[in-house]
C-alpha cells in the first residue's frame, strides 16, 4: 500500500498533463514576415521563365508547426505517461483530442487541425477570444486520466492522495502587459470555480498545481508590446510565466528549449558522421545530428565532471547547450553485447533534414553505432551507443568507468598517478583520531563557549597543519622515537608532563645522533647510497623544527618544546670541528673506494683462496693491525708478495685477470718441486735435446726438424 501510494504521488507531476491552447482568431492570419524561398531551380531554369516569389507563413501556421514539433519530441521520448490535450480557440473552443492514450499521436492532431483550417481574416474579431480556450483548458485539467483512475482504484480509501497537476501552454498574440494580466486572472478565477465543482464530484479532481506558460507571438520587424517575465506565483495553485517571441525560427527554438525544460531532456550532438554525397556518389562528407533524450543519459558525465559542452547562442532563444559525442568508425552489430547502465529513447531535433533521416534509417536497419567522447589526448573513451529495438531508437549508456562489481581500484590509479608510497596506515589512524560522533543538542556550548562542531573543526585543523602524505617525503613520521612528540604537539594544551615527554624525545634524538645511528631516510628516486649520516640528521632536525613551529603559537608550553629543539641543535665548536674532520675522512674513503673498487674485490677473493700456511709465510709488514691508539686505516690498495710478478704499470691499469693469474701462479709454485729445466733456464727458455748435441757433436735441429 505504501509503495503504491508513493508511486501514484510521484508519477503525476506537472508534466503528466499538458494543454496546448492555440489562438485561432483573425489576427493570427497575419504574415510572420519570415520569407521562405520557393525558387530552388536557379541553375536549370529555362530562359524567360519568371522566378517564383518567396512566401511567408502566417502566425497561425508558425504556432501550429512549433506546437506539433513540441508534441512530436514528447511522444518520441515518452510514448506513454505524458499526455497532451490540444485546444483551438476562436469564437468558441475546439478540443482536438482527449486524455486517452490512443488519442496521443501527431497524426491524430494533424488530421484534426486540417479539419479546423486556417483562421478567417474576415471574421469579426470581437466575437473571437483566447479566453474560451483557456477556460476549456482548466476544465480539461480537472478531468481524470486513465493513469490517475488506476492509481485511485489501487489506493482505494486514500484515493484523495493522488496528485492532480498540469501545465497550460498558450500561443497567442497579446495586446499588452495588461492584456496578459487579464488572461492570468481569468485562469486563476476559473481554477477556483472548477475546484469547487470537483470537490463534490467523483468524476473530477481538484487542481493542486497549474503552470501557465503564455507565449506572445508577433511578426518579425514589429516591436513587441509584451515583456518577458520569469515564473511568478499568482496564488498557491497557479504559477505563470511570459515569453515574447518573434514568429518563425525564433518561436521554434523557444518551444524546443521549453520542451527540454518541461520534461527534463538534454541534447547530444553526434559529430563526424560519414555520409555519401548525392551529387558525387564516390565521395563522402561529415555531418552533425542533434538528438534529444532524457537528461539521465548524461548522468555519468555530471558525476565525473568530464562534460564536453558545445553551445549555440541566439538573441531570442538564449544559450542552447548540447553534449558533443563523436561517431566511432568501428561500427558494431546489434548481436554484440555491451555492458549498458541505461537506455533512453531519442528524438532528432531537425527530423526532416537529410543527415537526421540517413542516421535514423541506418539505425532502423538493425545497425548500431558506438559514440566516443572527444579528447585532445589519451586513449578514446566509448561512452554511448545508438541502437534500435522494436522499431524505436535508443541511446545506450555504456559503462566507461569502473564498475561497482569490480575490486576497489589500486592506489596508483588515483590522482597521484604512479605514487604508491602513501602513508595509508598513518592515515587510518588519523581518521580514527578525528571521528565525529552524535552530540546531544541540549548540551550546547562547552566552558569555552564553543560548539562541539567548532571544536572538531579546530582539532582537524591542528592535526593537518603539517601532515606529509607520502612516506618518502618525511623522516620523523617514519621514526618510532618521534611518535610521542608528534602525538603531543598537536594538542590544544600541554601539561608539564607532556613538555617533559617532548624534551625526553628530543634528548633521545640527540643521543642517536651522537651514536651515529642510522635514520630511515628514503632513497627513492636518488642514485647511490643517499645523503651522508650528517646530512640525514640535518634533514631530520629541520623537519622536526617545521612540525613544532606549526604549533608554536598554540601555547607557552609549545614554545618551550621549540626552545629545547633549538638549544639541542646549537652544537659547541669542538663538536663541529669533529664533524668536519669526520666528513673529510668520509670523502677520502669514498674516493679511495671508488678508485680501488675492482682491485679490492680481487684482493678479497685471493685472500679467501689462500691457505693457513700462506698466511703464516706472509711478511709481518703486510698484516695491518687494528689498535685503538692508531687512526682508522684508509682503504689502500693491498701490496702483493714479492713472488707475485706484477705486470708493468706503464702499460695501463692492472686487470683483474692479470692479478688473478699472478696470484695463482705464486701459490702453486710453492706447492710442488720445481721443474729441473725451469731451474737451469735462461730468461725462462731452455734448449731441448742438449745431450744429443753433446754426444754427436752436432746441432740438435736440422732444417727445422729434430734428428734421431
Amino acid at each position: 500500500m505504501i509503495s503504491c501510494m508513493g508511486t501514484g504521488i510521484n508519477m503525476f507531476a506537472v508534466s503528466h498533463k499538458t494543454v496546448f491552447v492555440v489562438d485561432h482568431c483573425p489576427y493570427m492570419a497575419e504574415s510572420s514576415r519570415q520569407q521562405v524561398e520557393c525558387d530552388i531551380l536557379t541553375k536549370s531554369r529555362a530562359q524567360g521563365m519568371i522566378p517564383l516569389a518567396p512566401i511567408s507563413k502566417s502566425l497561425w501556421t508558425c504556432a501550429v508547426e512549433c506546437s506539433m514539433e513540441y508534441c512530436r519530441i514528447l511522444y518520441d521520448v515518452y510514448p506513454t505517461g505524458k499526455l497532451v490535450n490540444y485546444v483551438v480557440s476562436d469564437s468558441e473552443f475546439h478540443s482536438l483530442n482527449g486524455w486517452r492514450q490512443e488519442d496521443q499521436s501527431t497524426q491524430e492532431l494533424m488530421s484534426a487541425l486540417a479539419a479546423i483550417g486556417p483562421p478567417n481574416p474576415q471574421e469579426d474579431p470581437e466575437c473571437c477570444s483566447i479566453l474560451h480556450g483557456l477556460v476549456a483548458a482548466v476544465e480539461s485539467l480537472c478531468s481524470i486520466t486513465e493513469y490517475q483512475h488506476e492509481a485511485r482504484k489501487a489506493l482505494m480509501e486514500t484515493a484523495d492522495r493522488v496528485a492532480n497537476r498540469g501545465r497550460i501552454i498558450c500561443l497567442t498574440n497579446a495586446k499588452s502587459d495588461t492584456h496578459v494580466r487579464m488572461l492570468e486572472d481569468c485562469v486563476h478565477e476559473t481554477i477556483q470555480e472548477q475546484n469547487k465543482l470537483a470537490a463534490g464530484s467523483d468524476r473530477l479532481m481538484p487542481i493542486q498545481q497549474c503552470e501557465l506558460v503564455l507565449v506572445h507571438v508577433y511578426p518579425q520587424g514589429d516591436d513587441t508590446l509584451v515583456s518577458d517575465r520569469a515564473k511568478k506565483e499568482i496564488s498557491n495553485v497557479l504559477i505563470s510565466e511570459v515569453h515574447s517571441v518573434r514568429a518563425g525560427r525564433h518561436l521554434a527554438s523557444k518551444l524546443n528549449m521549453l520542451v527540454q525544460h518541461h520534461f527534463d531532456l538534454a541534447s547530444t550532438t553526434i559529430t563526424n558522421i560519414p555520409m555519401k554525397e548525392e551529387q558525387h556518389a564516390n565521395t563522402s562528407a561529415n555531418y552533425d545530428v542533434e538528438l534529444l533524450h532524457h537528461r539521465d543519459a548524461h548522468m555519468e558525465f555530471f558525476k565525473s565532471g568530464d562534460l564536453h559542452m558545445a553551445g549555440s547562442t541566439s538573441r531570442d532563444s538564449g544559450l542552447k547547450e548540447t553534449v558533443t559525442l563523436k561517431w566511432c568508425t568501428p561500427r558494431t552489430n546489434s548481436v554484440e553485447l555491451h555492458y549498458c547502465t541505461g537506455a533512453y529513447r531519442i528524438s532528432p531535433v531537425d527530423v526532416n533534414s537529410r543527415p537526421s533521416s540517413c542516421l535514423t534509417n541506418f539505425l532502423l536497419n538493425g545497425r548500431s553505432v558506438l559514440l566516443e567522447q572527444p579528447r585532445k589526448s589519451g586513449s578514446k573513451v566509448i561512452s554511448h551507443m545508438l541502437s534500435c529495438h522494436g522499431g524505436e531508437i535508443f541511446l545506450h549508456v555504456l559503462n566507461s568507468t569502473r564498475s561497482t562489481l569490480e575490486d576497489p581500484p589500486s592506489i596508483s590509479e588515483g590522482c597521484g598517478g604512479r605514487v604508491t608510497d602513501y602513508r595509508i596506515t598513518d592515515f587510518g589512524e588519523f581518521m580514527r583520531e578525528n571521528r565525529l560522533t552524535p552530540f546531544p543538542e541540549s548540551s550546547g556550548r562547552d566552558s569555552s563557549g564553543k560548539f562541539p562542531s567548532d571544536r572538531a573543526k579546530a582539532q582537524l585543523e591542528r592535526h593537518t597543519r603539517y601532515w606529509p602524505m607520502i612516506i618518502s617525503q618525511t623522516t620523523i613520521f617514519n621514526m618510532q622515537a618521534v611518535v610521542p612528540l608528534a602525538n603531543l604537539i598537536v594538542k590544544e594544551s600541554l601539561t608539564e608532563e607532556d613538555v617533559l615527554t617532548c624534551q625526553k624525545t628530543v634528548y633521545n634524538l640527540v643521543d642517536m645522533e651522537r651514536k651515529n645511528d642510522p635514520l630511515p631516510i628514503s632513497t627513492v628516486g636518488s642514485r647511490g647510497k643517499g645523503p651522508k649520516r650528517d646530512e640525514q640528521y640535518r634533514i631530520m632536525w629541520n623537519e622536526l623544527e617545521t612540525l613544532v613551529k606549526a604549533h608554536v603559537n598554540t601555547s607557552e608550553r609549545h614554545q618551550r618544546v621549540l626552545e629545547c629543539i633549538s638549544a639541542c641543535r646549537s652544537k659547541p665548536a669542538e663538536e663541529e670541528d669533529r664533524k668536519k674532520r669526520g666528513r673529510k675522512r668520509e670523502d677520502k674513503e669514498d674516493k679511495a673506494e671508488k678508485n680501488g673498487k675492482e682491485d679490492d674485490k680481487s684482493w678479497q677473493d685471493s685472500e679467501r683462496l689462500k691457505g693457513p700456511q700462506d698466511k703464516e709465510e706472509q711478511p709481518e709488514s703486510e698484516i695491518i693491525k687494528d689498535s685503538p691508539d692508531s687512526p682508522e686505516p684508509l682503504n689502500k690498495k693491498p701490496r702483493l708478495t714479492e713472488e707475485v710478478q706484477v705486470p708493468e704499470k706503464a702499460k695501463g691499469p692492472v686487470s683483474l685477470l692479470s692479478m688473478w693469474t699472478s696470484r695463482i701462479t705464486a701459490v702453486n709454485s710453492r706447492k710442488h718441486q720445481e721443474f729441473a729445466g725451469r731451474i737451469s733456464s735462461v730468461n725462462n727458455k731452455v734448449e731441448l735435446y742438449q745431450h744429443l748435441k753433446d754426444e754427436n757433436g752436432m746441432d740438435a735441429h736440422e732444417n727445422g726438424k729434430a734428428t734421431r
